[in-house]
């Protein structure tokens, strides 16, 4: 079942999405070479819970942390260890979350540690661009279906993996509410945008074979080539006949400067 919000609910969802904001920059203020997965976490737990907030992902369906922390070839998922230590050119994709008065707050960045080369650069750029082209499908009137079709023509067309398994979805009162939001899919296929769909856009895309696999943990999900993969997600809101997005990067960009991809 779709939940259509108030506009009242969209904007306790905004407040949720800037704490989640704010966690994702105050992680971007440690990336970095020497860093462990596990220091990101702790920090990003700490500062959810000083703005009122709690840590949406610690204990969700028994995920032991605060946030999601994915290297390279790790789609998604990755669990934070203070064995996992950033190296440089490494990229990192930190999904984080948070819940306040009953709303819900998701958003993902992927982070170069130190230079990245091109390649990887491309990848990321390519990505994000997806994202932003999936949110300007998401008007009233049209269908998930374009999302998907929008992310990934977009990606596929500069050679790269469209993940199928791990999907957007709704977001509310619950952190993953129908329907799911594919990255891919056909023009004109699945359900109609309404005004009051809240759902969170999520392109998770390869830079070679878009097949993964899931480590024995249970959580981990890595490319089956080993080669890396990125992903940013923004929630958004469906209302007033336009889409508007409830979580921001702009606080990263704050931090990263001229590193911000």
């Amino acid at each position: 079942m779709i939940f259509l919000k108030t506009d009242e609910e969209i904007e306790l969802m905004r407040i949720a999405d800037t704490i989640t904001a704010k966690a994702l920059a105050e992680v971007a203020k440690l990336v970095a070479p020497g860093v462990s997965t596990y220091e990101l976490d702790k920090r990003a737990e700490e500062f959810i819970r000083d703005n009122g907030a709690e840590p949406n992902f610690l204990n969700y369906a028994g995920y032991p942390a605060s946030i999601c922390a994915s290297v390279n070839d790790v789609v998604v998922h990755g669990i934070p260890s203070k064995d996992i230590i950033l190296k440089e050119g490494d990229i990192i994709s930190v999904d984080c979350g948070a819940v306040k008065d009953g709303f819900h707050g998701d958003s993902c960045y992927t982070f170069p540690v130190g230079d990245i080369s091109p390649e990887v650069m491309r990848l990321c750029k390519t990505t994000k661009e997806a994202l932003y082209k999936g949110i300007e499908m998401a008007i009233p009137g049209n269908r998930l279906g374009d999302i998907g079709a929008t992310i990934q023509q977009h990606c596929e067309a500069q050679g790269y993996g469209v993940v199928r398994e791990m999907t957007g979805h709704g977001i509310g009162r619950a952190m993953h509410e129908d329907p799911e939001v594919l990255n891919y899919g056909k023009r004109g296929n699945g359900t109609k945008l309404k005004n009051g769909m809240c759902i969170a856009i999520e392109p998770m895309i390869t830079m070679g074979d878009r097949n993964i696999y899931f480590e024995n943990d249970g959580w981990t999900t890595r490319t089956v080539d080993h080669k890396p993969a990125a992903h940013y997600e923004h929630s958004v809101a469906i209302h007033h006949g336009k889409v508007d997005i409830l979580s921001s990067f702009e606080y990263i960009k704050e931090v990263l400067g001229d590193r911000f991809i």
